[in-house]
């Protein structure tokens, strides 16, 4: 007899659809008991190997730049792999009472449709400098879905009544249906927008 194993004993894996082809390889759910890589992963493209749940975490502690300025690090966040696993869970477990749905496929929802296409880069010719559309990588589409996501459940919750768990519960639904109240869907359309002009 085979057991079926869980991510984390409590959600299961086995029938996650990702309808993005692109992104297919890149999210990664191996179902175990304990989501942790011990930062071992040392090898080339690395991210990609690692869980998306345990990209949701470590993007927890450090949220990255936001504009020009650093994201403040929150000292409960920043180092506290198991703070942040729980805030994940919590979050998923949040996601999966409103919903009714599998809180993983909310969560592959949300980072496929919040992960743009083409952003721009600058390019320097003759001492003159100008935006160019490029397309993004499928591993750069899961990295800015991912920052973005956790940026707007931090500005919804820091300085907030609202607890981070209920900040990034409500991203992720928002995310996965693609409605404008998700920050990461505004950040998306807005790079695309730019992109788009920069052909």
């Amino acid at each position: 007899m085979t057991v079926q194993f869980k991510l984390f004993d409590k959600y299961d894996v086995s029938n996650i659809q990702i309808r993005d082809n692109a992104l297919k390889p890149y999210i990664v759910l191996t179902p175990k008991l304990l989501v942790k890589s011990y930062g071992r992963q040392l090898e080339k493209l690395s991210q990609a190997k690692l869980n998306l749940i345990e990209r949701f975490a470590n993007r927890l502690g450090v949220a990255g730049h936001v504009g020009k300025k650093h994201k403040i690090i929150t000292s409960w966040s920043s180092g506290h792999y198991n703070t942040n696993m729980k805030t994940m869970i919590k979050a998923l477990d949040i996601v999966e009472k409103k919903s009714g749905k599998s809180p993983v496929q909310m969560l592959v929802e949300a980072i496929e449709n919040c992960s743009p296409r083409d952003e721009i880069t600058v390019i320097e010719s003759a001492g003159a400098r100008y935006p160019q559309s490029v397309d993004t990588s499928p591993m750069r589409r899961i990295h800015l879905a991912v920052r973005w996501m956790i940026q707007g459940a931090y500005g919804k919750s820091f300085g907030k009544k609202t607890k981070m768990a209920d900040a990034l519960a409500n991203e992720i639904l928002a995310a996965a249906k693609g409605t404008m109240e998700s920050y990461a869907m505004g950040k998306r359309n807005e790079a695309e927008k730019q992109a788009d002009s920069a052909r």
